[in-house]
């Protein structure tokens, strides 16, 4: 007589197979995928529409190559000088002949002001490393915030973000800092 084999009790594998992948679903975290929040601009009805004209010295132009080096108005600067040439470009406290022009604007809350022309023109090489695009981007907005702190503590001694929106929409009018993001190309580096 032949002795049959012994069968392992296959009837609650399927159990727990459910259980483990329960259980790895419940206790596992998934990535998110982080981003920088940019509003773009509304795509125009009238593509056959030609931008406007704007003189050489109401943009400020910044350029980093894929060696992650700037290059602001024809001038190498670090980084770290980036928020202040910014804020020096907008503000043209000498009304200097290389700094953007100004217009005389009626601004609510603020009457007539001197508002700068000025526009940043930025353009990154293809092999720009992100940290360098997120730090520039940074700069920037650090000193947007700074402009419009600035104007918000001599309006109001308050900071911009502590204002209601009407000041704040007054704010955005009196330092209207644009921002105009070419797309990367190669533009090589030393």
């Amino acid at each position: 007589m032949a002795r049959k084999t012994p069968e392992i009790n296959s009837s609650s594998m399927a159990d727990i197979a459910f259980l483990l992948l329960i259980f790895f679903l419940v206790t596992t975290t998934m990535d998110v995928d982080t981003g920088i929040y940019k509003k773009l601009p509304a795509i125009p009805e009238d593509s056959s529409e030609t931008p406007p004209k704007v003189k050489q010295r109401n943009v400020l132009s910044i350029l980093v190559n894929r060696n992650n080096e700037l290059l602001v108005n024809g001038e190498v600067l670090s980084i770290s000088q980036l928020r202040d040439k910014t804020k020096e470009f907008f503000l043209n406290p000498t009304n200097s002949e290389s700094l953007p022009e100004k217009a005389v604007k009626n601004v609510p809350y603020f009457g007539d002001v001197m508002v700068s022309k000025g526009l940043i023109s930025l353009q990154n090489d293809r092999g720009t490393k992100y940290e360098t695009y997120i730090r520039v981007q940074d700069e920037l907005a650090a000193a947007s915030r700074e402009l419009k702190d600035e104007k918000s503590i001599q309006q109001w001694g308050k900071k911009y973000e502590e204002l209601n929106e009407d000041q704040q929409d007054a704010v955005r009018k009196y330092v209207p800092v644009q921002i105009s993001e070419a797309e990367p190309r190669n533009t090589g580096g030393k």
